[in-house]
């Protein structure tokens, strides 16, 4: 079973609280909630967090205090989200190690944008190999410099821009169950809305253009979303 991204929302205003957890959660995240800086700690301890949407003013310690000792201790990256909304605030919030720093009231849309941007730049910076310029699998060669595919025979299979983006989605995370949100927000970008049915005329036209592959190739995880069964190859 794939493991979902993790947020911890930080805010003692439980309305607030639960009202991000629930339009995050809708679109495929896994979300906790801390009322203060304290639980917050608790809940880094407990469990493996991707990101953080901290307040800054709650009860005992500050979000400012508490992202610096965040960006010190720990790795998640962190967005601030405040009613505080001025310039020297939000200096301050960034000058603290945020990486985004959001006013209250705030657009969900706006927020789930940023949610999914701040992820796909910390998981680019976060020390990890450069990628790959080509990916081998069963015979197959995607070249990614290139924006091609070819098949065992050497023969160059035409990929749409969709469908390779997908495909390098696959082979960059083989053996791993990928959601539908996952494969789009990976394949198209933050700001792109969740069409399921889209990624899935993707998945099969895929199937279709690799249907010479002996076995599975792209294995329908029931209730879960989709997995590329072969092993893959740096070249």
């Amino acid at each position: 079973m794939g493991e979902a991204t993790s947020i911890l929302v930080v805010d003692d205003d439980p309305g607030i609280r639960d009202l991000i957890a629930e339009s995050l959660g809708a679109h495929g995240f896994q979300v906790f909630t801390a009322p203060d800086a304290r639980a917050m700690e608790r809940a880094l301890g407990e469990r493996r967090i991707d990101l953080v949407i901290l307040d800054v003013l709650m009860p005992g310690e500050n979000g400012i205090s508490a992202c610096r000792r965040l960006t010190e201790t720990h790795r998640q990256p962190v967005i601030m989200l405040s009613a505080m909304d001025k310039p020297s605030d939000r200096v301050a919030g960034l000058d603290g190690g945020a990486d985004y720093y959001l006013g209250k009231p705030c657009n969900p849309r706006e927020l789930l944008a940023v949610v999914r941007a701040t992820l796909r730049r910390s998981a680019t910076s976060d020390g990890a190999e450069p990628a790959p310029l080509r990916i081998g699998f069963c015979g197959w060669i995607i070249d990614f410099a290139a924006h091609e595919l070819r098949d065992p025979a050497d023969v160059l299979v035409h990929l749409t821009d969709g469908e390779f983006a997908v495909l390098r989605v696959f082979v960059e995370r083989p053996r791993r169950v990928l959601t539908r949100e996952q494969l789009l927000n990976a394949a198209r970008g933050p700001d792109s809305e969740s069409f399921d049915r889209a990624v899935d005329v993707q998945v099969s036209r895929l199937r279709r253009k690799l249907r010479a592959l002996d076995g599975e190739l792209i294995r329908t995880v029931r209730n879960e979303g989709y997995m590329f069964v072969p092993a893959t190859q740096k070249l």
